[in-house]
């Protein structure tokens, strides 16, 4: 702290900060000290990123394994048409370097895994959590325990979002929390929770759970309020109503709890169910869409089951006869499916369709395949006319 010091410029740019008694000078300095750590540079991602940047941090990291897509532009606001398969990581430095040009930006272009995540969050003093799937979640969870540092938890779904603090140690005054794993001990059923891809998303839900993320950094990093510290936040932007609950840290938590169990880092997608065979994955499941092609154009007796969402047909509609079963629908209305059938089963890409084979394999439906890629391989490689999203 004592050898950071602010440039007429700096002054200038973070004057509005400077003004404010509860950050002044002194909270602006250890600001300009501090080093955060955003994993995911998707949807919660990009505002953070920015807000955080433009608020003077000294060093960000961004982990992202990902590259832009023009999916991506209805809410990642750090990119534009013009970096589309761009590396997300690459894309957003460049901006943010645009924005602030006193931030350090360290980019990870790589998966976060149990194999660097404590090498990669060691660097930094807090952790903001961008990600949108469960093993990633549980992995930053306790790499953050492990290492003592602040995890500042977000996650969206359609149009509600959820804020939370988790702090196993204390930090800058503020007095030690419950972690991830006191409010969720177990991760559901792979599948049982869409990802956004699957449900979809408001656009503007990730910027604003993402700005409340950065302002809960900024809170730890001045030592200002009343973080989300045992408390979470739940979002209803239909409503547009906010709620605070409380939460308990477990004193039996396996990972944050007296006595912890877990002392290094596991297989997050074992942990997770994912490696468990609920969703299949080997390739006798999979029928490709030239495949499928050749059985639909040899005429071949087949059953075509989209298991989508009513409102998706609207969006984007299989070329050739099929019978629509939504697949939470699938187990009350399985009696509309002849047993002796082949069965070709599809969805937007392939996820819900996996769980529907599961599910008709286990009631002895024994020809059931999955359309590898979804529609939006169909579109891809068959038959562009087909909209993909």
């Amino acid at each position: 702290m004592a050898q950071v010091r602010l440039t007429n410029e700096q002054i200038l740019r973070y004057s509005r900060h400077l003004i404010l008694p509860e950050v002044g000078m002194a909270g602006q300095k250890k600001l300009r000290a501090a080093s955060v750590l955003i994993i995911g540079a998707g949807g919660l991602g990009c505002p953070i990123a920015l807000y955080l940047t433009a608020a003077g941090i000294g060093r960000l990291g961004l982990v992202d394994f990902d590259v832009v897509d023009r999916t991506n532009l209805q809410r990642q606001i750090l990119y534009g048409e013009s970096v589309v398969g761009v590396p997300k990581v690459e894309a957003a430095a460049e901006r943010l370097k645009d924005l602030n040009p006193d931030v350090e930006i360290e980019t990870y272009p790589e998966r976060l895994t149990s194999e660097n995540a404590l090498q990669i969050m060691s660097d930094y003093d807090i952790i903001i959590d961008g990600t949108d799937n469960f093993p990633t979640r549980y992995l930053t969870n306790d790499a953050a325990v492990i290492l003592g540092k602040p995890y500042i938890y977000g996650s969206i779904f359609r149009f509600e979002g959820q804020v939370s603090v988790f702090l196993s140690r204390p930090f800058n005054g503020f007095e030690r929390g419950p972690c991830y794993r006191c409010l969720f001990p177990s991760p559901p059923p792979p599948g049982a929770v869409p990802s956004c891809a699957e449900g979809g998303v408001l656009g503007v839900l990730p910027g604003i759970v993402g700005a409340l993320q950065a302002a809960e950094a900024i809170k730890l990093i001045v030592g200002i309020g009343e973080p989300l510290i045992g408390k979470l936040m739940l979002i209803d932007t239909l409503r547009m109503e906010f709620k605070t609950v409380r939460i308990r840290r477990n004193p039996d938590c396996p990972v944050c709890g007296d006595n912890p169990t877990i002392r290094e880092l596991i297989d997050y997608e074992e942990f997770c169910g994912l490696r468990r065979g609920e969703l299949p994955e080997s390739d006798e499941i999979f029928v490709t869409p030239q495949e499928l092609k050749s059985k639909l154009d040899a005429g071949e007796p087949l059953l075509l089951l989209d298991v989508r969402e009513p409102e998706e047909l609207e969006i984007s509609e299989f070329p050739h006869p099929y019978k629509h079963i939504p697949l939470d629908d699938l187990p009350e209305r399985v009696h509309e499916l002849d047993l002796t059938s082949e069965i070709i089963i599809f969805c937007r890409n392939d996820q819900r369709s996996r769980l529907a084979a599961q599910m008709l394999q286990r009631m002895g439906f024994s020809r059931v395949k999955v359309l590898k890629g979804g529609i939006n391989a169909w579109s891809q490689e068959i038959d562009p006319s087909v909209p993909q999203y």
